[in-house]
């Protein structure tokens, strides 16, 4: 069995990239600096114009068997970027895939406990919270935008009463086995509402979720990529998920 702290364990992180080029060789430094020798970083770029594709290259040729990109044709939605990357991880064979963001929001630090958890309690998967005890948000956000994120994890909670109390969360650690039964390419969600899909999806499955505290920091580089379709259709999804019963589970 791997120890608990996590450092035999086989693991990818699946970061999605649209015009990240500025800030990925920094928060891929600090991936690969982890007391972690069995992560890898597999980079998802959707033909990003400012040449994030180029850079995740350049970065495969420093570190070969560590950083891995999967290119794709262009813009099609956080959502499905993950879905695409999280199912390639799982096809090398990976034991724990762990989904991120590419902007320094997701602080590697806490990966290390992530992934302890998942391996001390068990669980399929371990939510990285900024609304558990002890979980923060960056001081950085405007009230407005610290009141919109709270709203929506108690509106999809509320509907789908799933018991999380970060239901949005983007900082994951997944067991592939956990993975593997959810049908990760029957994800209708394009965006971030991917987030609440496949939490919904899993618990559904009887997979075992468990929150631990994070400290969630603003993006260091570029700009959000939260627009008003996006948001719709975070807004949306719950009430088709609870009115269909259905989702990559079903």
């Amino acid at each position: 069995m791997a120890a608990a702290d996590g450092r035999d364990a086989d693991l990818t992180v699946v970061m999605p990239t649209y015009n990240e080029a500025e800030g990925l060789p920094g928060i891929a430094a600090e991936l690969l600096g982890l007391a972690l020798p069995g992560l890898r970083l597999l980079i998802v770029d959707d033909a990003s114009p400012d040449g994030t594709g180029r850079v995740a290259d350049e970065l495969t040729r420093r570190h070969p068997g560590r950083i891995q990109v999967l290119h794709r044709a262009g813009k099609d939605g956080l959502g499905r970027a993950y879905a695409a990357g999280m199912a390639a991880a799982v096809a090398r064979g990976t034991h724990y895939v762990l989904q991120m963001d590419a902007d320094g929001s997701h602080p590697p630090h806490h990966i290390p406990q992530l992934l302890g958890s998942a391996q001390a309690t068990g669980a399929d998967l371990v939510i990285g919270s900024r609304y558990v005890p002890g979980g923060q948000l960056t001081g950085a956000w405007p009230v407005h935008r610290r009141l919109l994120s709270r709203w929506a994890n108690r509106y999809a909670g509320a509907v789908l009463r799933t018991g999380l109390r970060d239901l949005t969360a983007g900082f994951v650690l997944w067991r592939a086995t956990a993975l593997t039964s959810l049908r990760l390419d029957h994800a209708r969600s394009a965006g971030y509402s991917f987030q609440i899909e496949l939490k919904h999806a899993a618990l559904r499955a009887g997979c075992r979720a468990l929150e631990i505290p994070i400290r969630f920091e603003e993006r260091r580089h570029g700009a959000s990529k939260m627009s008003a379709a996006v948001q719709l259709e975070a807004a949306l999804l719950p009430w088709r998920l609870l009115l269909r019963r259905t989702g990559p589970a079903g």
